[in-house]
C-alpha cells in the first residue's frame, strides 16, 4: 500500500507514476475521500468529548438530586448525532481505503517507461542459442515421444492447464527443485520453508493479491485460498511483527505447487506447460531494511541467475517497463530463457523490490537501532526459479536428434544419469 502522507508531500508525483503505468489519475479523488474521512473522524471525536462532559455533569447532578432533564436532552441530541456521525465516518474510511488498497505501486525511477513488455529493456545476456542440425522440436512433442507427458489424460479429469508427467520426466522435474534448493540454501544463505498452501484472507490481502486479483485466485469453501505462488506465504511469515534490526536481512526458499486461475490468459499458450493452473516453482523472498533493498534485489536477481548459469542455459535479463510491472513492485528483473522449440526467450523468473508497499499492508516493521523508532521493513521476492519452465528449457536445449535428451551436467548428481534414452 502507498503512503498517503508521501502522496500529500509530493503533489503529482503518484499520478505521474499512475499515467506511467497507464492506468487512471486518481490522486485527487484519493485526498479528496482521505480529507473526507480525516474531518469526519475529528468531527467524531468531538461529539464524543462532549457527550463525555454531559454525561460527568449529568452524574453529579443527578448524585445531588438535581434537575436533569436538561442535559439529558443534550446528551440525547448528542447520542443521535454521534450515530449518524460514525456511519457517515465508517462509510468514508471504506470508500477512502478502498481505493487506496487498488493502487498499484509507484515505480522507481530506474524503470524504463512504457506500455507493455515490449518496452523492456535487456541489460545482460548469458550463453549463445544452441544451432541445431535439425528441426528442434517443442517440449510437449518431446514428451508426447518419450510418452512422459500426457495432457489428454489430465483434461478428463482435471480440466485444461494441467499435465501428467511420467517416469524420467517426472524424475526431472523433482531433480530440478532439488538442484535448485540446494543452491539457495547451501551457497546463497536462504533458509528453505515448509508453507501453507491455502492463506486467509488478511494475508492475501498483506502481498498485494487481494483485493485486485481475486479472480486470478483460486478461492476455496471457506473464504481461503490457494497460493499463487510461494511469495505469499514467505512474505507473511512475520505478518503484524516488530522485528529486530540486527536479524535482517531475513532470506527464505521454498518449493511449492502453484495454482493460477489464468483469468486473463485465454487463448495464450494454450499447448504444453508454459500456462499451467497447477505448477512447481522455487520461490525466494527477503525481508530487508530500506538502506539495503536496493543491495538485496541485485543480489537475489543473480542468486536466480546462477541456477541458469549452472545449467548451462541461454537466458537474458530485462528491466520490466512501467507498464509491464507487477501491483506490488517499484522494479523488476525478469529472466528469460531461450527455448529452440519456440525460436525464442520466455521468462522464467521474476526478481521485484517492493519496498514497504507490502510491509504497510501487512505492517510488519523493525526497531531502527539508530533513531529507536520502529519503520516499515522493504520486501523482495522472485523465482528462483520455475521449475516447470526449467523442465521445459532443458528438454528443449538438451535434445537430440534421436528423440532423447541429454541431462545438464550439473544436474547429473540429482538425476542420476546422462540421459534420458528415446524410445522408453
Amino acid at each position: 500500500m502507498i503512503d498517503i502522507n508521501f502522496v500529500k508531500q509530493n503533489p503529482g508525483v503518484l499520478d505521474n507514476a499512475l499515467k506511467n503505468r497507464n492506468k487512471p489519475l486518481i490522486e485527487k479523488e484519493l485526498l479528496e475521500l482521505e480529507e473526507k474521512s480525516r474531518n469526519l473522524q475529528t468531527e467524531l471525536q468531538k461529539i464524543q468529548e462532549q457527550r463525555n462532559i454531559f454525561s460527568a455533569e449529568f452524574g453529579k447532578a443527578k448524585s445531588k438530586g438535581e434537575d436533569t432533564s436538561k442535559l439529558q436532552s443534550k446528551m440525547d441530541f448528542l447520542k443521535k448525532e454521534l450515530t449518524k456521525l460514525t456511519e457517515l465516518s465508517n462509510q468514508a474510511k471504506t470508500n477512502y481505503l478502498n481505493l487506496l488498497c487498488t493502487i498499484p505501486n509507484i515505480p522507481s525511477d530506474e524503470c524504463p517507461i512504457g506500455k507493455d513488455e515490449n518496452d523492456n529493456v535487456e541489460i545482460r545476456r548469458f550463453g549463445t542459442p544452441k544451432i541445431f542440425d535439425f528441426k528442434p522440436l517443442e517440449h510437449y512433442e518431446l514428451g508426447a515421444k518419450l510418452g512422459m507427458m500426457d495432457f489428454d489424460k489430465s483434461a478428463r479429469i482435471a480440466g485444461s492447464r494441467f499435465v501428467f508427467l511420467f517416469s524420467e520426466i517426472a524424475k526431472l522435474e523433482r531433480a530440478l527443485a532439488q538442484f535448485m534448493l540446494d543452491i539457495h540454501t547451501k551457497e546463497n544463505g536462504y533458509t528453505e520453508v515448509y508453507v501453507p498452501l491455502i492463506l486467509d484472507q488478511k494475508a492475501m490481502f498483506g502481498v498485494g493479491q487481494l483485493p485486485k486479483f481475486e479472480e486470478d485466485l483460486f478461492k476455496t469453501t471457506i473464504g481461503s485460498y490457494l497460493i499463487p505462488t510461494a511469495e505469499a506465504s514467505l512474505t507473511n511469515i512475520h505478518n503484524g511483527e516488530i522485528l529486530n534490526e540486527k536479524i535482517l536481512p531475513l532470506r527464505y526458499t521454498a518449493y511449492t505447487p502453484c495454482f493460477r486461475s489464468e483469468a486473463g490468459s485465454a487463448g495464450r499458450d494454450t499447448a504444453g506447460m508454459l500456462r499451467q493452473h497447477q505448477f512447481g516453482k522455487v520461490e525466494l523472498v527477503s525481508i530487508t531494511t530500506p538502506d539495503k533493498s536496493v543491495e538485496e534485489h541485485e543480489r537475489m536477481t543473480e542468486c536466480a541467475e546462477e541456477i541458469l548459469k549452472r545449467l548451462n542455459l541461454p537466458f537474458r535479463t530485462v528491466v520490466l517497463s512501467t507498464g509491464d510491472m507487477g501491483f506490488s513492485s517499484e522494479k523488476t528483473y525478469d529472466l528469460e530463457v531461450w527455448l529452440p522449440g519456440q525460436d525464442k526467450y520466455r521468462e522464467i523468473s521474476s526478481c521485484s523490490r517492493c519496498n514497504s508497499f507490502q510491509a504497510r499492508r501487512m505492517n510488519t516493521k523493525f526497531k531502527n537501532e539508530k533513531t529507536n523508532k520502529n519503520e516499515f521493513v522493504h520486501t523482495l521476492n522472485g523465482s528462483g526459479i520455475a521449475v516447470g519452465r526449467c523442465l521445459i528449457a532443458v528438454m528443449e536445449n538438451y535434445q537430440q536428434k534421436d528423440g532423447s535428451i541429454e541431462i545438464p551436467e550439473a544436474l547429473i548428481p540429482y538425476f542420476g544419469k546422462e540421459k534420458i534414452d528415446a524410445g522408453k
